[in-house]
């Protein structure tokens, strides 16, 4: 205990706002996922889209630092914080800084055989979340979040 909060004291500053925000995401992440899908589903971009594989050399950092932070925080929530919560999680953070990103649902068999959901994010070439296992699975679902405005990547990260 008294090791990780030393680390946490040593972590650079916007990486703790990170973590932080990655919990509050998390939450809502949640919260969606109570929701209905249909009506849920509205709220994470494009049906059946894909964003591009390329990616921006200033993302790259902002991709691996969201990543851990939602990996992280996702072990320390009171609440259940799998795949689609953590992938959610991940798109609104990725989406605050405008950077696109597509989260992929999938249906497939477990290690016992039994039928089996996964949800993973992708940013670019890389999987944000949800990398694990991911190739057992079939997609059988896509949302597109694309940027809303290629002016406003000025914004600070």
């Amino acid at each position: 205990m008294i090791a990780r909060l030393q680390l946490f004291r040593e972590m650079d500053p916007q990486f703790k706002w990170m973590l932080g925000e990655a919990y509050i995401q998390l939450a809502y992440g949640r919260l969606f996922k109570a929701l209905p899908f249909e009506k849920a589903s509205l709220k994470l971009g494009e049906r059946m889209k894909e964003t591009s594989h390329e990616l921006k050399d200033q993302d790259r950092q902002t991709l691996a630092a969201v990543s851990q932070a939602v990996q992280i925080m996702s072990r320390y929530t009171p609440w259940e914080s799998m795949c689609l919560v953590q992938a959610v999680a991940a798109m609104n953070m990725l989406s605050r800084r405008d950077i696109p990103s597509t989260l992929y649902l999938g249906t497939g068999k477990d290690e016992s055989g039994k039928l089996a959901a996964h949800a993973w994010l992708r940013s670019g070439p890389f999987i944000i979340t949800g990398a694990k296992g991911r190739s057992r699975y079939t997609v059988v679902g896509m949302f597109a979040k694309e940027l809303p405005d290629l002016r406003k990547r000025s914004r600070v990260r």
